[in-house]
């Protein structure tokens, strides 16, 4: 069996084991190492595509990546999310079921998004925001910690935004660059500098998901792509 393996499994293994020591983290209370250990299984979940574009493929390599992004990139966020606003809503029974409700809604998104990846694979484009964008939207949040009910909405839209038919560019080698070391900048720093390198992180994170389809419908538009094209 571990003959199957390549190195890119073992790579998406390792972003599975950070997802897990991230749930172990959380349930100890240590929430900014929970925090930094999902974003170093968001590198690995990088690193895992990079490696298996050059090198051998495994027949098993994208049903261990969806195992491994549903621990990393869904369950872990959603867990650490729940233990920040503990507190917050255990009083109020209402907004207590009203935010299970939201984190199970957003769990589920995350199940579709991750299981139909493969199907609608791309060159140039997602399908729906991916997986990775909403967990660093949602990981960054433990570094902020805005009041709930603005945070309940960002979920909702995050959750669609997953499994919506909006074409999000696939970032080149200079932005994943980039945003690996923001991501690194913000696991080290850990808030200090009045908390800059989250902020760099999440504004470059609001650009991708706001003006991303709209930069990639006009670079479609001027290449002459219809939306047709699009799904053959």
């Amino acid at each position: 069996m571990i003959k199957i393996l390549s190195l890119a499994d073992i790579i998406t293994i390792i972003n599975a084991v950070l997802g897990f020591l991230a749930l172990l983290m959380v349930f100890s209370n240590q929430i900014q190492i929970a925090a930094s250990l999902i974003l170093l299984g968001l590198l690995t979940d990088g690193l895992d595509g990079v490696v298996a574009r050059r090198m051998r493929k495994s027949r098993i390599g994208e049903y261990l990546e969806a195992i491994a992004d549903m621990v990393s990139l869904s369950i872990a966020p959603l867990a650490l999310l729940y233990k920040i606003y503990y507190d917050t809503v255990f009083s109020q029974l209402y907004l207590q079921l009203l935010f299970a409700i939201v984190l199970v809604f957003s769990l589920i998104c995350s199940i579709i998004r991750l299981s139909s990846f493969s199907f609608f694979k791309q060159k140039q484009f997602f399908f729906g925001l991916p997986t990775s964008a909403s967990a660093i939207f949602l990981v960054l949040i433990a570094f902020f910690k805005p009041d709930i009910w603005y945070i309940l909405p960002i979920i909702i839209i995050l959750s669609l935004a997953m499994i919506s038919s909006i074409l999000f560019p696939k970032p080149g080698l200079k932005v994943n660059l980039m945003a690996a070391i923001f991501i690194l900048a913000t696991i080290l720093l850990d808030g200090m500098y009045l908390n800059i390198a989250p902020l760099l992180l999440l504004t470059a994170l609001m650009c991708y998901i706001i003006f991303g389809p709209i930069y990639l419908q006009f670079k479609r538009k001027r290449a002459g792509i219809g939306v047709e094209d699009t799904h053959n």
